[in-house]
């Protein structure tokens, strides 16, 4: 663009010739009501700034640009110099707002993430990143809504999926007021991983016959409750997005979601000082164990002392801390590389995996159920779920497609879980209607009993009815806890590296939506429960055939799996219950 504007603007010719027959049209008007001797000097000047650097050219555009754009809407010098001026006051407003939108924050972040270790403190926070999270705070919050130390009325009821457990609500007029608990899960209903992780926490909270609160911020209608939802669902369109366009969007999405830096980390934490009213009907000496890191930034922001954060990925970002808080972590990596930038000893700790009660207790029985498959040469039991978002239906429905031969050959039987996403259901229908099958040749589920039934006769060793099940529901929670039930009775769970990445069960990983996802497929591989992240469809069809072929291969991540599990490295939500209870006795 510089190139062609230094070669035609230093061309008296091109101005003067084109001048009369493009100026009624607004074309060239800049060359045209300057001098030859002007357009000269501004090409020259322009072709220079080229030959120096970069940013210098890109400056001499834009200079050039907004000449012309001035000589076209007949602005006066004096007028463009005064707004260009109040333009260039924009950064250091933003800056100054910072420290507004701070000052009164019920915790100091900037000193917590700017301390390091002894002798190598963090970088402090500077001009640029006041700006940077103070403009993130004004598209992300703006005036939607208000800092409030008020407390939305809660009441809870009985879960009608599992038994004992109890779920918060906005209290109505005639509603009992909410009987404290002994434990609250705190959760976010974003995608199924943070929810998933919650119910995993609440199955080995209920086991001690303790008083546990599922408390979700999204169920709590209200201004604070719609704020998050909208985060939620433009992450959300940027998963779907990623994964449909692939290339330049995967690219960028991919750097989006390795970039929670202390900047997201600020940012977040403004936001929580904002939702606080979802939290301050909760009792503030009450443990609570979050499953996504806003909502513990919250319960800090609201000052409740028993605060536990577990940390999601194997992917360490300061995005997914919460000081104040115990962050239990899932592995070494993110143990270390917190302990390395600071994070107080007293707040970061080793836990394992975030798996449920059931998964876990029943590691050695699933596993050897799963090995006397292979040895008696049974098909392939591949569970392949979707995610939240809905992400990934390219390439599911694809390598669906690919499996055709295998199937009608009786090598694999498969259980597709379409969640709650219609259009996840119709895509699979579609593969399966174009890879030739009725109807009448699968199996549609469409309800929680149904499912416990379905994965009950597989125990038993019973076969499914047919080749093909397919798992589709009105509801959230079934879409969630299928997953969880099925693992039991799968061979395989094919999915992408996000939370199921950690599950007890022998792992194929299809292609990530996010490129943080990739070191949790690092982390499955190297603990042998695992593949590698699975990047092609042929790639993934390859690993389902060679499953078939030797046992050697789903043998070793049984093998695995049973000494992981007695290592305790499935234990995460367990040491958080337990660390929770501690906390109620007083100790920390």
């Amino acid at each position: 663009a510089s190139s062609f504007l230094g070669r035609h603007l230093s061309d008296s010719r091109y101005s003067s010739s084109r001048k009369k027959q493009e100026g009624s049209r607004g074309a060239c008007i800049p060359a045209g009501s300057m001098s030859g001797a002007e357009v000269a000097t501004l090409g020259l000047a322009t072709r220079a700034f080229a030959a120096l650097s970069p940013q210098l050219l890109v400056a001499a555009s834009t200079a050039v640009s907004l000449f012309s754009w001035l000589q076209l809407a007949k602005i006066t010098l004096p007028a463009a110099v005064a707004s260009l001026a109040i333009l260039a006051t924009i950064p250091f407003h933003l800056s100054a707002f910072y420290y507004h939108l701070t000052k009164d924050n019920f915790f100091d972040l900037d000193s917590y993430v700017s301390k390091g270790i002894e002798g190598h403190p963090n970088k402090k926070i500077s001009f640029r990143d006041r700006i940077k999270v103070a403009a993130l705070n004004e598209l992300s919050v703006g005036r939607k809504v208000s800092r409030s130390s008020a407390s939305h009325p809660l009441t809870s009821g009985k879960s009608p999926y599992i038994k004992g457990l109890d779920v918060s609500s906005l209290r109505g007029q005639s509603d009992p007021p909410l009987s404290e608990p002994e434990i609250v899960v705190g959760t976010i209903r974003m995608g199924f991983g943070h929810h998933r992780i919650a119910y995993s926490a609440c199955s080995w909270g209920l086991q001690g016959q303790h008083k546990v609160l599922f408390h979700d911020l999204l169920n709590i209608k209200s201004p604070e409750a719609d704020l998050i939802k909208e985060t939620d669902r433009k992450y959300s369109m940027g998963s779907r997005i990623a994964t449909e366009m692939g290339s330049f969007f995967e690219r960028v999405w991919g750097r989006l979601t390795k970039s929670g830096d202390e900047n997201m980390l600020r940012g977040t934490y403004l936001m929580a000082e904002n939702i606080k009213p979802l939290l301050n009907g909760l009792p503030k000496d009450t443990p609570i164990i979050a499953t996504h890191s806003l909502v513990g930034l919250t319960a800090v922001a609201c000052g409740f002392k028993n605060v536990i954060n577990l940390v999601i990925d194997n992917y360490p970002q300061w995005f997914v801390i919460v000081p104040g808080a115990v962050n239990l972590v899932q592995g070494p990596i993110n143990h270390r590389t917190f302990l390395r930038w600071g994070v107080p000893q007293a707040e970061i700790r080793l836990a394992g995996h975030w798996c449920p009660a059931d998964l876990v207790e029943n590691i050695e029985q699933d596993c050897k159920a799963r090995k006397a498959r292979r040895a008696a040469k049974k098909p392939v039991r591949l569970l392949v779920p979707v995610g939240g978002a809905g992400a990934q239906r390219k390439f599911v429905t694809r390598f669906l497609e690919e499996l055709r031969g295998p199937i009608l050959a009786g090598e694999v039987q498969l259980m597709l879980n379409a969640g709650d996403h219609k259009h996840m259901r119709e895509s699979f229908e579609a593969s399966l209607s174009k890879m030739g099958f009725k109807k009448s040749d699968y199996e549609v589920i469409g309800s929680m009993q149904g499912v416990e039934d379905y994965a009950e006769r597989l125990r038993s060793g019973s076969e499914p009815a047919k080749a093909i099940t397919l798992f589709a529901f009105e509801d959230y929670f079934p879409a969630v806890a299928t997953t969880d039930v099925l693992s039991r009775v799968a061979d395989v769970l094919a999915c992408k590296p996000s939370e199921l990445a950690f599950y007890p069960v022998p792992k194929l990983m299809l292609r990530r939506v996010g490129d943080h996802e990739a070191a949790s497929a690092v982390r499955a591989a190297e603990l042998g429960d695992g593949t590698t992240e699975v990047r092609t469809v042929e790639d993934a069809v390859a690993w389902v055939k060679l499953f078939g072929l030797t046992d050697a291969v789903l043998s070793d991540m049984n093998d695995a799996i049973m000494l992981n599990g007695r290592n305790g490295v499935y234990d995460g939500c367990k040491t958080a219950v337990e660390l929770a209870r501690e906390m109620a006795r007083g100790g920390r």
